[in-house]
């Protein structure tokens, strides 16, 4: 990304696009659309326009938790953010302190033995880092007096005390409804994301259906979504996902036809091209993924991108460019700082789709 580009504080978008005035909907924000280097400007309720029969979009289906729950160190008053359950049901923790705004900020992790007593009178033991390369986020293991907490018992305490993860930039608290998007879908197990899968905000039921008509199909995937380095734009870890058998069916006909992929995010790119063998097919799986997508790495299956817009420094950009390459994204930044687009959660989109052949640039987006 151009180091030039900085985001003025005032293009974050602080509040959900259906407050910002009487009559709006969560699909009154704007829609940057990029091929190649060519940059136009519409508004998201244009997307079923802009999409063609036979496209396919990949979706989200993970619900976003109520993640950051009050608690003290001694005296001392924290949040913390639960983000990722492991497999011997501890959870991958970030302890922040509170800003005195209802937002919080970076704090020193652990050390290990650190004590946190929750609501309730739940406490959580931070244990290790995450991993050797931050001390951001760190093993916890929850307990009530006399024992260890079972894992569904996490999931009540943040049903019953925990609101959901705020960021400086935003204006006010929100209900957990407004970050859930329509896609979401109860987990069996109560599993869910630490911070909202946002590209899919806008989506409402009603373009849903638009698009629907249109020939566009859908096919969901889950990545439980993990707590972002708000301050230090670290790379992804491993975060849990699954490729059900149906959507990897949908993919490959859709490669195998003349279909646009159009991830929806970049928790829907890490899931499927998790799934995908170096032979371009996709498979059903799950489990964790590892996989970090880098412009060396490329993409395998993903024609196209839904995303929101990132901070320049930002580890997911790096995402962008290997679905669109360096010169497509910088051009697209550059113009959606000139036209005042609206970053973070609430903000603005911006859809990434493969350059038209030359053969091609005169058809409609519906000549299919």
């Amino acid at each position: 990304m151009t180091t030039a580009l900085r985001v003025p504080e005032e293009l974050s978008a602080r509040v959900p696009a259906e407050q910002r005035g009487q009559g709006l909907d969560r699909d009154a924000v704007r829609l940057l659309v990029s091929r190649g280097t060519e940059v136009s400007h519409h508004g998201f309720a244009e997307l079923p326009g802009l999409l063609r029969a036979g496209d396919l979009l990949i979706v989200n289906t993970s619900p976003t938790l109520a993640a950051a729950v009050d608690g003290r160190i001694g005296h001392a008053r924290v949040v913390v953010h639960f983000s990722t359950r492991g497999d011997d049901g501890r959870w991958a923790v970030e302890v922040r302190d509170p800003d005195g705004r209802g937002t919080t900020r970076a704090r020193a992790g652990g050390p290990a033995g650190t004590e946190v007593r929750l609501p309730g009178g739940v406490r959580l033991v931070l244990e290790e880092p995450l991993t050797g390369r931050s001390p951001r986020l760190w093993w916890g293991r929850v307990s009530e007096p006399g024992g260890r907490v079972p894992e569904a018992d996490v999931l009540r305490l943040l049903g019953r005390h925990g609101r959901p993860i705020r960021y400086s930039y935003t204006e006010r608290d929100q209900p957990l409804s407004a970050y859930q998007t329509v896609f979401a879908l109860p987990a069996a197990d109560g599993a869910g994301s630490a911070e909202m899968p946002s590209a899919a905000r806008p989506f409402t039921a009603r373009l849903v259906a638009a698009l629907v008509s249109r020939g566009v199909q859908f096919a969901p995937v889950t990545l439980h979504t993990g707590v972002a380095s708000a301050e230090a734009h670290e790379p992804p870890y491993p975060e849990r996902f699954a490729v059900p058998e149906t959507s990897a069916r949908l993919i490959n006909a859709a490669r195998a036809g003349d279909g646009r992929v159009v991830a929806v995010g970049t928790t829907a790119v890490r899931a499927v091209e998790s799934a995908t063998g170096a032979d371009g097919v996709v498979r059903a799986a799950e489990g964790w993924t590892y996989l970090v997508v880098t412009p060396e790495r490329g993409v395998r299956v993903v024609d196209g991108l839904l995303t929101g817009l990132h901070e320049p420094e930002a580890s997911h950009l790096l995402m962008l460019e290997a679905v669109a390459g360096r010169a497509a994204i910088d051009r697209g930044y550059e113009a959606a700082l000139r036209g005042r687009y609206l970053w973070h959660e609430f903000g603005d989109v911006h859809l990434i789709l493969p350059e038209e052949a030359p053969h091609t640039e005169h058809c409609a987006s519906n000549c299919r």
